[in-house]
């Protein structure tokens, strides 16, 4: 019963309407005991930014769990200019209802949608809600485009690596949800996952502005492997009203990187050589070799020269390092040489050098800014002279009083 008073110390009601409810009551099921269930594509509590003037397509998805049960309707509640569907069955126990709507300049701010699904036997699904923030963008992850780019690490990484981060259009937050997860999967293993943390509350997950950092711990990652990593929709929130969240991602090639293998980087081959027997005739040759422990002082140089010889090399191995040794009978002859002083410039060099052109630009620089700044300090004190002194100002108000008297 509603009732109005005249004031709040009346006791008659001024007039008295009875309140009433409608209710449809649906037959008792029969059947199929357990209800559709809505599962996407955005989670229950979903908020999404929608521009205003934007073409919005959203999918209302419901999955089935008995044979022959199917969708017959949606119960529902959505903003002005909202068109809905018919009902779709794409796939075995899948439905889908397709949300279609432009958002104008007056419906500015969060707008929501509620649905239901209701079977042939007339069980109803849990009651879920989105909310379109119009007006407002929601954020985007940057796709990875180089190393070290909008998302790193990409490409080959070391075994230990336990930083990861990647990098929004907007000014991020936590979402204001939980169950939003991001899913590292070992592509060699068949895309099984080998870490996931939940957005909401993980404390490995940290969100400093456009950038998005996840710390690991301890690493999952197996040498050789090939990873990707995909995000449930939400893992990142803008900070309007109710949060605009991130659209999933779900493809595999988005982010990837891989494992350095070191075993693959060097190789060893074993080989084994029969015993042989040879004839080898040298020629007369000559090799210059550097003295390295001169470097800084000079490059000797020594030069060899061998003279022709013939012998004979046998040689047998069954291991994995061979060593052949030749016997050369002659006599060489040696010579050595010095060549000129290798200039060598260390970072102490280097600024020496600079020492005077930086001595001289500072002077420069100080004989320039020096009048600039007498002439800067100079009218900024006369300003606040003419600004401040008693008496202008006190001749300013007599001529403002003599001006009035005389026009008026």
């Amino acid at each position: 019963q509603i009732e109005d008073y005249y004031s709040a110390s009346s006791t008659t009601p001024m007039s008295s309407v009875p309140l009433q409810f409608l209710f449809y009551g649906y037959p008792t099921p029969s059947g199929c005991s357990i209800p559709p269930t809505i599962i996407g594509n955005r989670p229950n509590r979903a908020c999404i930014g929608t521009p205003i003037g934007s073409n919005v397509t959203e999918y209302v998805v419901v999955q089935t769990y008995c044979p022959g049960q199917t969708i017959v309707n949606f119960v529902s509640s959505s903003p002005i200019g909202m068109k809905k569907s018919a009902i779709l069955n794409p796939s075995p126990n899948i439905y889908h209802l397709i949300l279609s709507w432009i958002p104008t300049a007056d419906q500015y701010g969060p707008q929501p949608f509620c649905a239901g699904a209701v079977d042939n036997s007339s069980l109803q699904s849990n009651q879920w809600c989105v909310t379109f923030l119009v007006g407002f963008e929601s954020p985007d992850v940057i796709r990875p485009t180089a190393v070290q780019g909008s998302a790193s690490p990409v490409g080959t990484v070391f075994q230990n690596q336990s930083v990861f981060s990647f990098q929004t259009t907007k000014s991020v937050g936590r979402p204001r949800r939980n169950g939003t997860y991001i899913y590292f999967h070992d592509a060699t293993a068949n895309g099984s996952i080998v870490a996931q943390f939940d957005c909401g509350w993980a404390p490995e997950v940290t969100f400093t502005g456009f950038t998005t950092v996840i710390r690991f711990t301890s690493t999952p990652w197996t040498v050789g492997h090939f990873y990707y990593v995909t995000m449930d929709g939400g893992v990142v929130s803008g900070t309007e009203f109710c949060g605009p969240e991130s659209a999933p991602i779900t493809d595999p090639t988005y982010w990837v990187f891989n494992i350095w293998d070191p075993a693959v980087s060097s190789t060893t081959t074993t080989t084994t050589t029969p015993m042989t027997t040879a004839t080898v005739t040298t020629k007369p040759t000559s090799t210059t070799s550097i003295n390295t422990l001169l470097t800084t002082t000079g490059i000797a140089l020594t030069t060899t020269v061998a003279m022709t010889t013939t012998s004979t090399v046998t040689s047998s191995t069954a291991a994995v390092a061979t060593t052949i040794a030749v016997t050369t009978v002659g006599t060489t002859s040696q010579s050595q040489t010095t060549e000129s002083t290798v200039a060598v410039m260390y970072p102490k060099d280097f600024e020496q050098a600079c020492e005077q052109s930086i001595a001289l630009a500072n002077v420069v620089l100080f004989l320039v800014m020096t009048p600039v700044q007498a002439v800067v300090m100079y009218a900024a004190f006369l300003k606040l002279e003419n600004k401040f002194n008693p008496s202008r100002t006190q001749a300013k108000t007599r001529h403002k009083q003599r001006i009035q008297r005389i026009l008026y």
